[in-house]
């Protein structure tokens, strides 16, 4: 979802907090996701640690800008607004979303958006897009980086729907599963789990957690996951552990914090910076608990928590 800073750092608007949630039954349903977690007996995060990060954040940030109308979209979907009325044209289409999510990878935000507009100004429709040169298209997305590969992406996904759909259209995958999705968009080369994982929360408003290098560094941080787990294996573990209902806020506020948060994103903090960056961060005291406080098994001691 790595050289110089490749995301770019916002400046959030604190927005309305809301109040301090108290964990339900749906936050223990967590457990009975559909993919047990590879770690089953490590213990981290509980669902009131998952709730009170959360909280912790919000009341930091605010709520990030930059996702507030993927909420919007998720509570009226919630609430079963299928009809959107007079905001339905706001709505992204999933085709849209998709190819959104492959031009944002390994680039910042400014730039993945200024690619997406490049690109459907070049080519208003996907037809003109599947019908176009792929020189074309690299240079209408050039200053999203990587042009050549994501052209080729790109190409390829809209030549595979048409050949099995018959149309530039996956409005189709609204009326699927968490499974259902995964097995469909895994059929088109070149999209990998991260990028089928965010069109699921962001487009399909699935409960679902993605997994990029900011959120595996803080869960490791925290202790969140034993050390030797993997992006791959985190993201199996913290779909596992955290309760739906909290996965959308704690991940978007996690994204955003590990982005301007040096110590939980796990750059170097000089000794005269140490003490600042410990006091302005809310998860320093969750990356101290101790793993007795936890009962942490035996063979996840070795896991370092809170290093």
């Amino acid at each position: 979802m790595q050289g110089t800073r490749k995301r770019k750092q916002t400046h959030l608007q604190p927005s309305a907090k809301s109040p301090k949630s108290t964990v339900n039954s749906g936050c223990a349903a967590a457990a009975a996701a559909s993919v047990e977690s590879p770690f089953p007996d490590y213990p981290r995060p509980t669902p009131e640690e998952c709730c009170s990060v959360r909280d912790d954040l919000l009341s930091l940030h605010g709520f990030p800008e930059e996702f507030v109308k993927y909420r919007n979209q998720r509570s009226k979907t919630k609430s079963k607004s299928a009809d959107f009325g007079e905001d339905d044209d706001e709505r992204e289409s999933v085709l849209d979303g998709l190819v959104k999510t492959i031009l944002s990878q390994n680039t910042t935000e400014l730039n993945s958006e200024r690619a997406f507009n490049s690109l459907k100004s070049a080519f208003p429709i996907w037809d003109h897009v599947l019908a176009a040169e792929s020189k074309c298209i690299e240079d209408a997305i050039r200053c999203g980086g990587l042009a050549p590969t994501k052209s080729s992406c790109i190409k390829n996904l809209l030549s595979s729907l048409v050949e099995r759909k018959g149309k530039l259209c996956m409005e189709y995958l609204r009326e699927s599963s968490i499974d259902e999705v995964k097995a469909e968009l895994s059929l088109f080369k070149g999209i990998g789990p991260k990028t089928v994982s965010c069109v699921l929360m962001f487009h399909l408003q699935h409960d679902d957690f993605p997994v990029d290098t900011h959120v595996f560094q803080i869960a490791k941080t925290m202790g969140w996951i034993p050390s030797s787990a993997n992006i791959k294996n985190t993201y199996l573990h913290l779909n596992n552990r955290i309760p739906d209902e909290l996965k959308f806020d704690l991940n978007c506020l996690l994204y955003t914090h590990g982005k301007i948060c040096r110590r939980c994103s796990n750059k170097k903090v000089g000794k005269k910076n140490k003490e600042v960056e410990d006091l302005g961060c809310p998860l320093v005291a969750y990356s101290k608990q101790i793993i007795v406080e936890n009962k942490i098994p035996k063979e996840y001691q070795m896991s370092k928590v809170g290093t």
